[in-house]
């Protein structure tokens, strides 16, 4: 029969027809989006795994369940077990089994009530999604979605959502949840008894409880393995094996070998927005557990004087990989411990472990040489008055060894001469993002802890150094870029080289700021190094705040950087708490884990060159310097200043005076080059250096010529000074210090024009001036002559 278009038209036109299609059209449109986007809403736990892929430890959901992330690997074992307990037709159905649907029927029939839904896995993965209420509407809608579901996903994807998100009893969501909570270790390492005890849960999830359904879930699990015996998946053997394995009972709990590195890693998650919650780190658990270990066994001593906190982190040099991560001691049941806080994140007084940054820095600017004579005297700069840690003076230090030793005051003169503004945006291109002030805020204090790093940063900041030296020389002499770079807690992937012909440091400024590092010969405050022998060589610096609040130590080596705090998290001080003697052990203990270096850093001689220097001053030598010795220093060197304190004298001929053309004629005269230092520096320099000459006197009658023999050491002109009050109340007296080149020279102190003293084998007069502003003259026996002006502050004001 021919049906002609006039029919055909009148037909579709037909109200029916339209309504038909429209319904049609509509179940089309609804078909193809009917899935959630995303499938799966719900909050999952924040998951941490080691560099082999084992956890170290999990952070319950927002919702209170154990959910770990979507895994899409899901263990055969596993896949085989569900399969063949839910749902034997899952790899050839397209999300509804009609045969399984049927059977249900029939047995809800036969027993008059619900005893089987005849659910696909795939339907169960919409529900799981939906979480519809179990009636016939919801059921067809789940058979329609489940189809969706299979036309738009893959089995393997579909099995992985279902292993992902199937209960598992209790607020245990999830396979790999499941896994670790009920045996203690990832689902890929179960067994098949393990597995098909794991697999028989989703269906009936109250199962597991201590002390009751034990029998049920036994006879389950034994049934699935009989089955999966019975299909020829594993043999009567394994079967027979796996139904000796006890079932799960009450949840263990998961492993907390990194807390504080959960913690970290969860809060860096939040604010980049990240929904991926599961991180494969690079913290090596061995390792992890055994630097914990080292904390915990030095906390038990350290708490004995009330110090209640350490931290300690493990930095791969050639990635910049964090190794181990503990953030702090385990004392959670000890509320005084704040065990909880994260105290390698936390900004804390530096102390000390600044100062190698700027002696790289100024060895890069060529403004030092690696042992240049640096002051070291009693200072103070615009009311800043910095003292060693041993409160003693050397007069002057070469740098190397003012860095190894850690004083205060070379330090405090060396950031005088870079300035700090200078420094502080060198600190801040290193990385350092903690100096959220001016640099006038922090002034030269910057440089004894005045500002707050990091434990994270400063480590980060070293490994750096490291970092760019190991590949100054495997890059031909050129700088990469992507060098400095903040610590990671995993493994990043390999980035493009950006080679460059200068570096933020030069690589023979680092070679010599770790050299001056690892300098063997300790004197002062960390005379005590030998007692933290090591098997490997390690450029160390430690660090105490003011205060004795936090106290530091960071070790380098070609490939580990170690980092050390120790203090109290609410900022008590404790006596004795500093660097050298809490930190360092527990630096060198962790460096004894790890595997010692063969080599020390490689030597990068495109950056160096050899010169004369001044064997006195460190300087590079000047026409006067006696016997200069051929040194190999950085480049940038070469500009640096020549000797300061060598000159010209002019002595009598038995060399027992200085004289002057005035009074001898120069054919008499005995000219040698002399290293002289100025006054100040002298005085204490030539008690600590016995091979320092001090100039002769002149000749008496002999006319001197213009430089002064005496300095005043304290006060400095334009000093504002405090006067301390004693005991009693009554205001004290302020001792003033002066030098004079002329042992046993006396010295006429004179304060606001009124003779109050003389002076001569010490140098010293105590003062009692009122506050206000005030003139200070000293004037020795030959009339040379010095005047400052000072003010006394009121603290009353």
């Amino acid at each position: 029969m021919r049906i002609s278009k006039k029919s055909l038209k009148q037909y579709v036109k037909r109200p029916k027809v339209i309504i038909s299609a429209a319904i049609l059209l509509a179940l089309l449109i609804w078909f193809s989006f009917c899935l959630p986007k995303p499938l799966f809403k719900s909050t999952t736990s924040y998951v941490i795994d080691d560099d082999k892929g084992q956890l170290l430890g999990a952070s319950i959901a927002a919702d209170g369940q154990w959910r770990f992330p979507y895994n899409s690997n899901v263990p055969g074992k596993f896949s085989k077990c569900i399969i063949a307990f839910e749902d034997k037709r899952f790899n050839s159905h397209w999300g509804f089994d009609p045969l399984a649907f049927g059977r249900a029927v029939r047995q809800n029939l036969r027993n008059k009530r619900v005893t089987s839904g005849g659910s696909t896995i795939t339907m169960q993965v919409i529900r799981l999604a939906t979480h519809h209420n179990r009636t016939l509407w919801n059921k067809i809608a789940e058979i329609l979605m489940a189809t969706r579901l299979e036309i738009g996903y893959s089995k393997k994807e579909i099995m992985a959502m279902y292993a992902s998100n199937a209960p598992f009893g209790s607020n245990v969501i999830g396979l790999d949840a499941a896994a670790w909570r009920y045996y203690g270790r990832s689902a890929d390492k179960l067994s098949w008894g393990e597995m098909a005890a794991l697999a028989v849960l989703p269906n009936s999830p109250s199962l597991v409880h201590p002390g009751k359904n034990r029998q049920i879930l036994l006879k389950k699990r034994n049934l699935l393995l009989a089955r999966l015996q019975q299909q020829g998946t594993i043999d009567s053997t394994t079967a027979a094996l796996a139904r000796f394995e006890p079932v799960p009972d009450k949840p263990m709990p998961l492993p907390q070998l990194a807390p504080h590195l959960l913690q970290r890693f969860k809060a860096d998650a939040k604010a980049a927005h990240l929904t991926d919650t599961h991180i494969a780190t690079s913290i090596k658990s061995n390792l992890q557990q055994q630097v914990a270990d080292v904390v915990e066994k030095h906390h038990q001593v350290l708490k004995a004087n009330d110090i209640n906190n350490l931290a300690a982190v493990v930095l791969d040099v050639e990635k910049g990989a964090t190794l181990a991560y503990v953030g702090n001691v385990s004392h959670r049941e000890d509320p005084e411990t704040e065990s909880d806080v994260d105290v390698i994140g936390a900004p804390r007084s530096p102390g000390s472990t600044l100062k190698p940054l700027l002696y790289a820095s100024m060895l890069h600017d060529g403004l030092i040489l690696p042992n240049s004579l640096i002051p070291d005297v009693p200072t103070q700069i615009a009311g800043y008055h910095p003292e060693n840690f041993d409160l003693g003076y050397d007069g002057a230090v070469p740098a190397s060894n003012a860095l190894s030793r850690s004083l205060n005051v070379p330090a405090v003169k060396m950031l005088q001469q870079y300035k700090y503004e200078r420094f502080y945006d060198m600190l801040k291109r290193t990385g350092i993002t903690t100096l959220n002030q001016p640099a006038d805020h922090y002034g030269l204090a910057l440089i004894l802890g005045g500002g707050e790093n990091t434990l994270w940063e400063l480590t980060g900041a070293y490994a750096d150094m490291a970092r760019v030296l190991n590949h100054y020389n495997k890059n031909g002499g050129k700088y990469n870029a992507k060098d400095y770079h903040h610590p990671q807690y995993f493994y990043a992937a390999a980035k493009e080289p950006d080679l460059q012909n200068n570096g933020l440091l030069d690589a023979g400024s680092i070679y010599y700021t770790l050299q001056a590092m690892e300098e063997v010969m300790r004197p002062g405050e960390e005379m005590l190094w030998q007692q933290f022998s090591s098997s490997q060589r390690v450029a160390w610096k430690t660090g105490t705040s003011f205060g004795f609040r936090d106290g530091w130590a960071i070790g380098v080596t070609p490939k580990y950087v170690v980092g050390v705090w120790v203090g109290n998290t609410d900022g008590e001080g404790r006596p004795g708490l500093t660097g050298i003697n809490t930190a360092a052990p527990v630096l060198f203990e962790i460096f004894r884990l790890l595997p010692a270096a063969r080599e020390w850093f490689d030597v990068p001689s495109g950056e160096l060159v050899k010169i004369n220097i001044c064997r006195e001053s460190g300087y590079r030598a000047g026409q006067y310097c006696t016997d200069p010795v051929e040194r190999y220093v950085p480049k940038t060197c070469l500009k640096a200043p020549v000797c300061p304190w060598h000159k010209m004298v002019h002595l009598s001929a038995d060399r027992k005076y200085q004289v002057t053309a005035n009074c001898v004629s120069p054919d008499k005269m005995v000219n040698l080059p002399w290293f002289v230092l100025p006054p100040s520096m002298e005085y204490y320099y030539k008690t600590k250096n016995y091979q320092y000459h001090v100039l002769p006197p002149f000749a008496p009658g002999c006319e001197q010529n213009d430089a002064n023999p005496m300095e005043l050491i304290y006060p400095k002109d334009g000093a504002k000074v405090y006067v301390p009050l004693e005991a009693d109340g009554k205001r004290g007296r302020m001792i003033c210090n002066a030098a004079h080149r002329v042992a046993g020279s006396k010295i006429f102190w004179h304060l606001d024009g009124e003779y109050v003293g003389q002076s001569s084998a010490f140098q010293q007069m105590a003062l009692n001036p009122k506050p206000g502003k005030h003139k200070l003259t000293l004037v020795d026996g030959e009339g040379n002559t010095i005047n400052i002006n000072f003010e006394v502050l009121d603290k009353n004001k």
